[in-house]
């Protein structure tokens, strides 16, 4: 079986493109091998911040030949009355290149036709490589790209080199007049600009002796051994961080970790003021106690060898040094004032031209987190915690900390609240109010916090929305979707009960009253209602909840997400037992009917036939348990008494005829069906059940 390798040699490619650009390369080469009839062993990909490589094995010679079966005219005129082949026939055959031997009659639609019969000889797997791997190269979309030495070329940077071997030669093709060969390079300082490439087994070797690591997994394992080791060798551990780790493993080619000192002075300041600088600025980890108290070191990563390190050494704590000294400058100056000093600043900043400054946005959380604490009924002293650190919780935005390091916000502001003596809570909500941050991310632990967070969010949901701005296709420049899971995710772990109507209520209110703005009220409102039950939709299916579930418990009335949740957990479950299949069309029966009932109302005394008493009866009796059920949050029982009126309701159909031209006992007995209708959407609409 033969193998293929491709290397795209480029400019230092930014290490946030890396996996998408592998896993673009990935689908397109599968689909292609597939179109083509290829079949493979496996393919793998590698990937440095100067190369991106394809290794496919198992290939073979040529690909698979392809039978096709060419439908022609009928039989009836391709033959004339003595059985010979008519010009229609003859026609046909030499368009497909077959003789008579080679075709076949089939039935089709209950008519005869002729079938030609061809064998699609297999095309060389080098030359469809060939063909394939500029348009693979073309295919690969960036955030940004970009053009260079006169090409209609897009790329993330200009490519500067391409390898292609089919086994010991080359695979050659001309990209733009980047003419594919059997040369790489090696690291850019350390390794040649010029190596020859046999064979595709001595690649991987080459390279290593040029000081290029090509497998990142094998780069990232020696970083984060190298870094730990270092850790434990001053007594410390590795503040581990896997996104860091990822990034660092796609800029380097040779790692080399290596320790570096922080001076004691700048211990003395919190915590993230340190790590901050370190992790987003420098890409350095921080090195922690086992109380996780950090410890006067950083780690750091070269893309090099050992040689001359303790000068590189020196030279990343100088530069870390001057950063911190700048830190400590702005977090004294800072604490000069108290934090709340800082909140009528926030009037010279502009949230959004629509939508007022930080300080009007401040005032409108502050409002819609103080409503929402009063709708959950909570203390006195979480209610005066929340509006504090409401009025406070945009105000570390304007402060030099902030200013220099955005990744602070919250951090400082709860800093800079205890610094100001303020209580613990207070301190911590203004922190939380920005929880979750992204995907797993932590999720406030206090009750002002979590309020705090969804006023927040919702503000800015509501806000957007309201002036038409709102998130279309991948455009979310306000991360409005981010913010609604965040939402939905703060109300499932805290195990609030809240009217997701009433929030979007308090919002929009805020908005009118506060801002005076103008918009269509009831449009925005639906338009933002439909928004989060998208993502309840989306974040219900990821945890495991079956798709039909999730869209019958969203068919009722019920806005409540954490009993929304509740509800799909319980019907997940009790979907699992035997002969639902009859209940299910039972129930369908019933949905479909109440929707031509125009009131619920039902007179007893017009109910004549025993099969309608019974079900009424019945009914009547299954009805307060249903309700009993539900207020105690037994969707699983409600549903149980539900499934009792199965027989009631069959008798029912198969015995009474509900449209008759009477229209007292037509409406009474579709007031019958609509009231078990609306009591079963008390729990779920069991009619997007899909019936099994």
């Amino acid at each position: 079986m033969n193998r293929y390798l491709l290397e795209i040699g480029v400019e230092e490619l930014p290490a946030r493109f890396v996996k998408t650009t592998l896993a673009q390369m990935e689908k397109y080469v599968s689909e292609k091998l597939n179109e083509k009839r290829i079949p493979f062993d496996e393919m793998k990909f590698y990937s440095t911040p100067r190369r991106l490589v394809l290794l496919i094995e198992g290939l073979p010679e040529r690909q698979e030949d392809l039978e096709k079966e060419v439908k022609g005219p009928s039989k009836k005129i391709a033959f004339d009355e003595e059985g010979n082949p008519t010009k229609a026939l003859e026609g046909f055959m030499k368009g497909q290149g077959v003789a008579l031997e080679d075709i076949s009659t089939k039935e089709h639609n209950n008519v005869e036709y002729i079938f030609a019969n061809k064998i699609e000889k297999g095309r060389s797997v080098e030359e469809i490589l060939k063909d394939s791997m500029p348009d693979m190269i073309k295919s690969i979309s960036f955030p940004k790209s970009m053009k260079w030495g006169g090409k209609n070329l897009r790329f993330a940077r200009p490519i500067r080199w391409l390898l292609s071997l089919f086994n010991d030669r080359v695979l050659e093709f001309n990209l733009e007049g980047i003419v594919a060969g059997n040369i790489t390079r090696g690291h850019r300082f350390l390794g040649s600009s010029h190596i020859e490439i046999d064979n595709i087994d001595e690649y991987f070797t080459a390279l290593k002796d040029n000081y290029v690591m090509v497998d990142r997994n094998e780069r990232k394992e020696k970083i984060k051994y190298g870094c730990e080791k270092l850790a434990r060798e001053k007594g410390g551990n590795l503040l581990f961080d896997e996104e860091l780790l990822d990034e660092i493993t796609n800029i380097v080619e040779y790692p080399t970790p290596m320790i570096g000192r922080i001076k004691e002075e700048y211990l003395d300041l919190p915590k993230e003021v340190l790590i901050t600088p370190m992790k987003e600025h420098q890409r350095y980890f921080p090195v922690v106690d086992d109380k996780d108290r950090l410890l006067p070191y950083f780690i750091t990563v070269r893309n090099g060898n050992e040689e001359y390190l303790d000068i590189v050494v020196k030279g990343n704590e100088k530069v870390l040094g001057a950063r911190l000294e700048d830190a400590k400058f702005f977090y004294y100056e800072d604490i000069k004032q108290p934090l709340e000093n800082y909140v009528e600043d926030l009037k010279d900043i502009v949230f959004q031209e629509k939508l007022g400054t930080l300080y009007d946005k401040t005032m409108r959380v502050q409002k819609l987190a103080g409503k929402i604490g009063s709708y959950l009924e909570v203390g006195e002293e979480t209610k005066k915690n929340i509006e504090r650190a409401g009025y406070l919780s945009k105000a570390d935005l304007v402060t030099n900390m902030v200013g220099e390091f955005s990744e602070l916000q919250g951090i400082m502001g709860r800093e800079y609240a205890a610094e100001s003596g303020e209580n613990e809570i207070t301190s911590l909500a203004i922190y939380e109010q920005y929880l979750p941050r992204f995907s797993n991310d932590e999720l406030p632990t206090t009750t002002a916090g979590a309020i705090l967070s969804i006023g927040d969010k919702l503000d800015t949901i509501a806000g957007i929305f309201a002036i038409g701005i709102q998130p279309t296709g991948s455009q979310d420049p306000y991360g409005l979707r981010r913010q609604a899971l965040g939402i939905i995710n703060i109300i499932l772990d805290k195990k609030l009960n809240l009217s997701l109507e009433e929030l979007v209520d308090f919002a929009l209110y805020i908005y009118v009253e506060e801002n005076g703005l103008a918009f269509d009220y009831y449009k925005v409102k639906d338009e933002i209602l439909n928004f989060f039950d998208g993502r309840i939709k989306n974040m219900f299916i990821d945890m495991g909840i079956r798709y039909d579930v999730v869209e019958a418990i969203l068919g009722t009335d019920i806005d409540d997400v954490f009993d929304l949740k509740l509800r799909a957990d319980k019907l997940n479950l009790w979907l699992d037992k035997e002969g639902l299949s009859e209940v299910l069309s039972a129930f369908n029966r019933v949905k479909t009917l109440a929707e031509k009932a125009e009131t619920d109302e039902v007179k007893r005394e017009l109910l004549v036939e025993e099969e309608e008493i019974k079900l009424y009866e019945t009914f009547n009796s299954v009805e307060e348990k249903v309700k009993d059920s539900l207020n105690c949050k037994e969707y699983d029982k409600a549903l149980d008494y539900m499934v009792s009126l199965k027989g009631p309701i069959d008798q029912f159909f198969d015995n009474v005829m509900v449209m008759v031209e009477d229209e007292e006992l037509k409406n009474n007995r579709l007031g019958l069906v609509k009231q078990i209708s609306n009591t079963m959407l008390l729990i779920c609409d069991l009619s997007k059940i899909m019936n099994k």
